[in-house]
C-alpha cells in the first residue's frame, strides 16, 4: 500500500526551504515554524482553508520568506530548539486561532510504541494531510541530518511490517525507515503532530 500527498513547488523548489529566511536565527533554528508555514500552504491549496496570507495558487519565493517573518513570533527559535511537541502544539495552535481555523492539534509522543505512532501517521495521511515530525538525538548516524530537528511527512508505503515515510525538508525529499526513525535508542525523544480539521456537520 502507497499514499503520496500532493506538494507544491516554488520555481524548482519542493516546497519552501528554511534556508530563505531573512532572519539568522530562522534560518538556523526556524524548521518548526517551516513546518508550520508548510502545512498551512497544503491546507489552503488542497483543503480549501484560509491559513497562509498571500495567494496559495502562486507561491513565490518572496511571499514564502515573508510568511516566515509572519510565523517567527509563534514558534521563534530558542536556545534549546522547540524540543517538545506542547511548544508546536501551543505556538501554532495560536496561529490556527487567530486564523480563525477549525483545526486542533494533538501529538504523539516519541516515548509510545511505534505502532501507536504508525497508526496515527498512517490515519493522517489517508485523512490527506501532511504529519510535522520531531526528530531528537538519534543514535543510528543514518539520522544525522534530522537530529534537533522539524520535518514534514507527506507520504508512506507499507510492505508487511515495513512502514516507509517520505520526509521532506529543505526543498527536497527522501523515503525513510520509520521503526529506524522512530526508534532512536535516545532517552530524550520527539514524536509527530496530528492535524484534525473539525467539520461543522
Amino acid at each position: 500500500m502507497k499514499k503520496e500527498l500532493p506538494h507544491y513547488r516554488i520555481g524548482t523548489s519542493y516546497g519552501g526551504n528554511q534556508e530563505w529566511f531573512g532572519d539568522f536565527m530562522m534560518r538556523i533554528g526556524g524548521c518548526a515554524a517551516e513546518t508550520a508555514c508548510e502545512c498551512c500552504i497544503y491546507l489552503d491549496k488542497y483543503k480549501g482553508t484560509s491559513l497562509y496570507p498571500f495567494d496559495a495558487q502562486n507561491i513565490t519565493k518572496r511571499d514564502y520568506k515573508e510568511f516566515g517573518n509572519v510565523m517567527k513570533p509563534y514558534l521563534h527559535p530558542r536556545m534549546s530548539g522547540i524540543d517538545k511537541l506542547s511548544i508546536y502544539i501551543e505556538g501554532f495552535g495560536q496561529y490556527l486561532a487567530d486564523r480563525n481555523s477549525k483545526i486542533t492539534l494533538g501529538g504523539i509522543e516519541g516515548s509510545e510504541d511505534a505502532s501507536l505512532a504508525k497508526l496515527t501517521l498512517i490515519r493522517q495521511i489517508d485523512s490527506g494531510i501532511p504529519v510535522p515530525y520531531l526528530c531528537l538525538y538519534h543514535k543510528n548516524p543514518r539520522f544525522r541530518d534530522y537530529e534537533w530537528h522539524w520535518f514534514l511527512i507527506n507520504g508512506y508505503e507499507q510492505y508487511g511490517d515495513v512502514l516507509m515515510v517520505k520526509a521532506v525538508t529543505y526543498s527536497s525529499w527522501e523515503w525513510l525507515d520509520f521503526d529506524e526513525l522512530w526508534n532512536s535508542g535516545r532517552q530524550k525523544k520527539g514524536g509527530l503532530i496530528e492535524l484534525r480539521i473539525i467539520n461543522d456537520e
